[in-house]
This record gives structure tokens, C-alpha cells and sequence, in this order.
């Protein structure tokens, strides 16, 4: 099955033909360096970490070239910096460190490419200078404007009429805009704000100008895939392929561009103003990062995703479910194997993880029933194909024994088994009011015991991690 994506420039879902096999180029916007990361800033980049996955997989891990930038310089960020009175480098190093480990903790892979827009300055004067020079954009008071009507195709990406917006309009008109709508690709610093020199006088770039001069200078431009979430389309990503184009008068600037829905929180708009802000940083803290990546990815990526309590509780108990047939048949001969049919089926079907999670539930059903009839070859081979899926999902990294014991400290380990290994003396001596005793006793701990032909094994109940 080829691989397919939807397009939003389009509007379809079409088949993914690169531009070049032998050089997959996929690009998504990444953070904004200034704070801790919350879940929905998650949702991207779990979604586009499958996809640099599976892209590797169809296309060979050194064909493929994907580029996730940082944005470090910003108006939170300098808001951020002039509250703590640190600079501006010392902030969006803390918080590109902590965006890295979070995004491991989710076992998110590091992309190939990290572009830095203040390391890319070179390649935003540049760009500006040839919008300037071509017609496309205009200097007024210290800042370069991109002209949107030199853009026939602007607002098709985002499925807007241009007439309509401007004559719509509600923005405050800068006297120095030709239209409501242009946009700023290099302003005046203010005092205390990061500066750099241009032709059109002291100052630092706008956002929009960041991500296309990081693409061309990284990538080149057209790309194959342009990423980021639904928020981006417009005016971020409009205004990039407006700014993309008319640089050097290209056709294309992404072959397809794919955007990821919305994460709500218990069915509300997450914000600082209703207090359901949920942090990466402290959800790792209490939920195992396989369960808040499995989250991530049960519903559609294009779907909206509402964050609650029992989606992450059926995340823990769908993964126990796949970890309990590792766990069983952890003892046969290793061997190697493609994911099923079935699986590939799904996710290159425009990643449609939820079919993708059905598929290895089936795996692992095989597993299980395998096991039950003695016939360890069909086990094997479909604890391989489990795993092999496991991979371009980004789950099942774990040591099966350690998924269940849930980060408990040697000194505990060494306790419960012991409590384990009582329990089975007792049982074994038919002195059943002591294995019952013991069962209590681990109870209590939040340990649940559960008995097999190979003896018993044992592990954190959900309310006891």
C-alpha cells in the first residue's frame, strides 16, 4: 500500500509522491522557548514523530531529512526574560533543554535538523531583501511589510477570499501599511529587546519570516511535508508560503501540508484563565510517557483530542494489555518480523493510529492464543511483528517487568517479591489463610498478584503507581 496523506492546500487525501525518494524532506514548526511545555504543545510533535518514523521505514533512515526548528526569539520571550531580568539566551536555553526532555520522556525521536532563527539571521535579510527587491514587500518606518496583494494565491491555504478579509478587517492599521492584512517581516527593536543590523535599519525579524528562511536555507524549497498544528494554518503557515514563493517566484513551497487537530481539556479550551493548563513537565511526574504518548495518539491526528482523566486511565490499561503479552512470552526464542498487513495498512493510511492501535491488538490476542495451543513458533513471530510495530508507534520501549512494576526502587522490588515469593511458599504448604494474608498485605501496597502457569507475577495496580 503506498502511503497517503491529506493535504490541507488541497483539501484531499492524496497519495505521498516526494519530490526526490533518495531526499524525503519534512519540516515542522516546533516550540517557542519561553516556558514549559504543555500537553497540547505535545500532540505535533508525537504525531510528526510517527510520521518521521514510518517515512524512514517506506523510504530508508538516511533519505529522509526532517527539520523541527526552535523559535528563540519572541515578545514572550523577551516579556519572559525582562521579568526575570536574565538574558534573553539564559531563557530559551533553560527552556529548549526542558522541551528536549519532555519530548524524550514521550519518547519522541530528535529530528534531524534543529534550526535556530537567531543562528538563520543571514538567511532572513536575505530572503527579505529578494521579497523587496521583486516587488513582494515594501520598507515603511523601520519595518519591511509583505504587500499581500502582490500574492494572487494568498488565503487559499487557509480557504480564505483576500477581498473579504480586508474589507472584514477589524485590525488596527499601522500608518505605514499599504493593506490591513500585510504583515511584518522585520520591525524596529524596542529598549531591551535582542537586535540585529539590516539594510532597513536596527531591529529583529517577524515570526512568519523565521520558519520560510529557516526552510529554504535548511531544506530548500519546494519541501515534501510541511507540519504543525490546526492553530498555524492561518495567518502562520499562510503567510510563510505567501513569503516562500515570492522569494524566487516558486510554484510550490510544500508538496502537502499536514496539520494536527486540537487537544481541549475535559471538553473546555485549555488557557491560564481556567486553570486546566496541564504541563508535560508534571504529567511525566505521575503517568508513564508510553501512556501520555499512547493518549496522544488514540484518537485521528486531523481529530480533536479532549485530555481527561479516562483517556489516560484506557491509555495505561491498552498498553498493560500489550506489555501482558510481551510479559508472557518474554521467554521464547527471539526472532525478526515485519508489523502486520494490517498495521501498515493503517497507518500509512494518513496515520490512522486508532486502526493502527486495533492492529496490535490483534497482535497481541495472536500472542496470547499462540501461547495458549503450545505453539511457540506463531508466539514469536507475532511478539516480533508486536514489537516491530511497537517501534513506528514509539511504544513498547519498555522492559516488559519494569512497565508493571512502575518505577519501583530496588529496596521495593526486592520487598514485594519477597511478599510474592512467601505467597507461593504458603500456597504450596496449603496454608491458605497465610497466602491470603499476603495477598492483603501487597494489596495494601497497591500490588496486584496475579498467577500464572509459570508461577505468579506482579504488578502496580493503576490507583497504586
Amino acid at each position: 500500500m503506498t502511503l497517503a496523506l491529506y493535504d490541507t492546500y488541497s483539501r484531499e487525501k492524496r497519495p505521498f509522491v516526494p519530490q526526490d525518494p533518495d531526499r524525503v524532506t519534512l519540516y515542522v514548526c516546533g516550540p517557542t522557548v519561553y516556558d514549559y511545555a504543555h500537553i497540547g504543545n505535545a500532540r505535533p510533535a508525537v504525531v510528526f514523530d510517527v510520521l518521521f518514523r514510518l517515512l524512514k521505514g517506506l523510504y530508508g533512515p538516511g533519505r529522509v531529512i526532517y527539520a523541527r526548528n526552535i523559535t528563540d526569539v519572541d515578545d514572550k520571550i523577551n516579556a519572559k526574560a525582562m521579568a526575570e531580568g536574565a538574558p534573553i539566551s539564559t531563557i530559551t536555553a533553560r527552556y529548549e533543554a526542558i522541551y528536549l526532555e519532555d519530548m524524550a520522556r514521550l519518547n519522541v525521536a530528535p529530528p534531524t535538523l534543529s534550526p535556530h532563527a537567531t543562528r538563520s539571521m543571514d538567511a532572513i535579510r536575505a530572503q527579505i531583501a529578494a521579497l523587496v527587491e521583486n516587488g513582494s514587500a515594501y520598507a515603511a518606518d523601520g519595518h519591511v511589510l509583505f504587500d499581500v496583494r502582490s500574492f494572487s494565491d494568498y488565503g487559499k491555504l487557509s480557504g480564505r477570499s483576500l477581498d473579504d478579509m480586508i474589507a472584514g478587517a477589524r485590525v488596527e492599521v499601522a500608518p505605514y501599511k499599504r493593506n490591513p492584512h500585510d504583515f511584518v517581516l522585520w520591525k524596529p527593536s524596542k529598549p531591551g529587546e535582542p537586535v540585529w543590523d539590516s539594510p532597513w535599519g536596527p531591529g529583529r525579524p517577524g515570526w512568519h519570516i523565521e520558519c520560510s528562511a529557516m526552510i529554504e536555507e535548511n531544506l530548500g524549497i519546494p519541501i515534501d511535508i510541511h507540519g504543525g498544528g490546526h492553530d498555524l494554518i492561518f495567518p502562520h503557515h499562510e503567510n510563510e508560503l505567501a513569503q516562500g514563493r515570492c522569494a524566487h517566484g516558486s510554484d510550490v513551497y510544500a508538496r502537502y501540508w499536514v496539520h494536527n487537530g486540537f487537544l481541549t481539556m475535559n471538553s473546555e479550551k485549555m488557557s491560564k484563565s481556567l486553570g486546566n493548563v496541564h504541563l508535560v513537565h508534571e504529567l511525566a511526574k505521575l503517568v508513564p510517557g508510553e501512556a501520555l504518548r499512547w493518549a496522544l495518539l488514540s484518537a485521528h491526528y486531523r481529530a480533536p483530542l479532549d485530555w481527561n482523566d479516562s483517556l489516560i486511565a484506557n491509555a495505561r490499561r491498552n498498553l498493560d494489555r500489550l506489555y501482558g503479552a510481551l510479559r508472557r512470552s518474554a521467554k521464547l526464542e527471539a526472532v525478526t518480523a515485519e508489523p502486520s498487513a494490517e498495521f501498515m495498512a493503517a497507518l500509512q493510511d494518513d496515520l490512522n493510529t486508532p486502526a493502527a492501535m486495533a492492529a496490535m491488538f490483534e497482535l497481541s490476542s495472536g500472542v496470547e492464543r499462540a501461547l495458549a495451543s503450545g505453539d511457540e513458533a506463531a508466539a514469536a513471530r507475532g511478539r516480533a511483528q508486536l514489537l516491530a510495530a511497537g517501534e513506528l508507534m514509539g511504544v513498547l520501549a519498555s522492559d516488559p517487568d519494569a512497565w508493571f512494576e512502575g518505577g519501583a526502587d530496588a529496596g521495593e522490588r526486592a520487598k514485594i517479591e519477597a511478599l510474592v515469593a512467601a505467597r507461593l511458599d504458603a500456597r504450596a504448604a496449603r496454608n491458605w489463610a497465610e497466602a491470603d494474608r499476603i495477598r492483603s498485605e501487597l494489596a495494601e501496597m497497591g500490588v496486584e498478584v496475579m498467577d500464572g502457569r509459570d508461577g505468579a507475577s506482579w504488578r502496580f495496580r493503576e490507583e497504586g503507581r
